[in-house]
């Protein structure tokens, strides 16, 4: 926020000193220059003038930084009544300590000079939609929360690298392009390759199984795509998967292996991301509470589960609780309705106008929640045993617990050709899915492959799959076969949850969803 005007200490400044100056920091550093003239360069954020005093908000990529240029600095002022948002500057000033100021430091400017004067900045401080913004997504980037949202996004992705590097793992790039299908030909987006049809890749696991037999532990990231028909919140057709697989590994082996990463990655999103969660608002107490080793549940189990009175009381409570968040919302509406009518400055109005677009759209997820709330009751108590758990299902089960659910041992015909059967009960396989809590559905989906040839050729049979096509990956049954294993985590899921967003659209720079493929 950008306060009154201060007193300013004006300090002589000799050639030899603001020559030093010239050497530019990053606005994140500025704590280590207190007392001294640095030279700093950015975008306007924002910009007010009192008169005699004018204030620059500048931000470098780093951080946001106060910029407080006085009228007795009759050069460096002058300049500041062309600045438009998002012009790019080169200041030089004198570094304070300030706890009121962004970043806690500010700069008394000394120098001014412009880069480039920007064109009217088409996202301003009134209420804007999600489509304008989506189509501005390349402009967007730049406000506060969306930069708070990739900072810690790639926090994250460090936190894996380091978590399978600091075991041992080698990192092994997978193609993109793919002869056929690894999760279900449903959801394949074909290529022309030289007039050949191929697949963007779903998953890189089926080429990384061949180098587990090679290295022993193995994991790629990268890109993968699945062309689902699907406008949920928690759906890209285009995201980043990291993927693990171990030679040697089983189920159980696997289902720890994934929640001691989960567990490395809450933890350092706490440690090291705090001013960015702060920023967004999320609560971390959630966070906070999850701890080792996950609670773990068979699938049969939780169809036990969605048929029991314990849900069907939750449900019922949830309804409570939306229809009276549904009536505190209409009177917060109303109220902002009639401030808005009143308000007479421009910038009361943009605010207004900002808090009527949230309430709005919180009222219509919660009028959405309501009437489908009736059907989550009689899916979750008709639940049949057989059928593969939806989004829906997956809350339900994860509202029971504080941190991510393991739920192992699916039916067999609702899983990959590739996953083992239990050798107890064929029905199910030795898979695993991890739900996160508070909503935000599966992130993590794993299992045991089948090492038998035989037994994955018959199985394969079964799909009605192109034996041919996959001669290569049947190879590796045949060559000092072992039992092995790994999962995928979606990074967009996890971010989204460990952020609190209500959409996974803003978890990546430039997210691809059905009917969204610019900018």
């Amino acid at each position: 926020m950008i306060h009154s005007a201060p007193r300013l200490r004006m300090i002589p400044v000799g050639d030899d000193e603001m020559n030093n100056a010239k050497s530019w920091v990053h606005i994140a550093d500025l704590g280590k220059h207190v007392g001294c003239l640095v030279s700093v360069r950015g975008w306007l954020q924002a910009h007010r003038s009192s008169g005699k005093v004018a204030f620059l908000q500048l931000r470098d990529g780093s951080g946001f930084c106060q910029c407080v240029v006085a009228a007795d600095v009759p050069d460096a002022f002058a300049k500041t009544a062309s600045l438009t948002l998002e012009s790019s500057l080169t200041v030089v000033g004198e570094v304070r300590a300030d706890q009121r100021a962004p970043g806690g430091f500010e700069l008394l400017v000394r120098e001014l000079d412009v880069i480039h004067i920007a064109a009217e900045y088409p996202i301003s401080r009134k209420a804007h939609g999600t489509d304008f913004l989506m189509n501005h997504r390349h402009l967007w980037l730049r406000s506060p929360r969306q930069t708070a949202i990739l900072r810690i996004r790639h926090r994250l992705i460090q936190a894996m690298r380091a978590f399978f590097d600091e075991r041992g793992f080698t990192l092994i790039d997978t193609p993109l392009l793919t002869p056929g299908a690894a999760e279900g030909a449903g959801t394949l987006f074909p290529v022309d390759y030289f007039g050949d049809p191929v697949y963007l890749a779903q998953t890189g696991q089926l080429y990384l199984e061949s180098a587990a037999m090679a290295l022993g532990k193995v994991y790629c990231f990268g890109p993968t795509f699945r062309a689902e028909k699907s406008k949920t919140r928690r759906h890209l057709t285009e995201f980043w998967m990291l993927e693990p697989e171990v030679a040697f590994a089983e189920l159980p082996e696997i289902a720890e292996l994934a929640e001691a990463l989960v567990m490395e990655l809450v933890t350092t999103a706490l440690r090291d991301c705090q001013a960015e969660l702060a920023h967004l608002g999320r609560e971390v107490a959630p966070l906070q509470k999850i701890a080792l080793p996950f609670p773990r549940c068979t699938y049969s189990e939780v169809v036990d589960l969605l048929h029991s009175g314990q849900v069907r009381s939750q449900l019922e409570a949830d309804m409570v609780a939306a229809e009276n968040r549904l009536g505190e919302l209409r009177a917060q509406l109303a109220e902002a309705e009639e401030a808005r009518g009143g308000a007479r400055k421009q910038w009361q109005q943009e605010r207004l106008d900002q808090t009527l677009q949230q309430v709005r759209e919180e009222i219509r997820e919660v009028e959405t929640r309501i009437r489908n709330l009736p059907a989550h009751m009689e899916s979750a108590a008709t639940f049949a045993w057989g059928q593969d758990l939806g989004g829906d299902e997956e809350t339900i089960v994860s509202r029971q617990f504080d941190a991510p659910v393991i739920i192992t041992h699916y039916p067999k015909t609702v899983k990959a050709f590739y996953m083992k059967p239990d050798p107890q009960d064929p029905r199910v396989v030795l898979n695993l899915d991890m739900i996160a809590p508070e909503g935000y559905g599966e992130i993590i989906g794993g299992s045991q492959r089948e090492e038998d040839e035989h037994a994955l050729l018959a199985r394969m049979d079964e799909e009605g799959m192109d034996r041919a096509a996959y001669e290569w990956y049947v190879d590796l049954r045949r060559y000092g076969s072992v039992p092995h294993g790994g999962f995928g985590l979606g990074v967009e899921r996890v971010v989204a949850w460990i952020c609190g967003l209500r959409h996974i659209r803003e978890t990546i720079p430039f997210p691809r969803l059905m009917g969204r493929l610019t900018p």
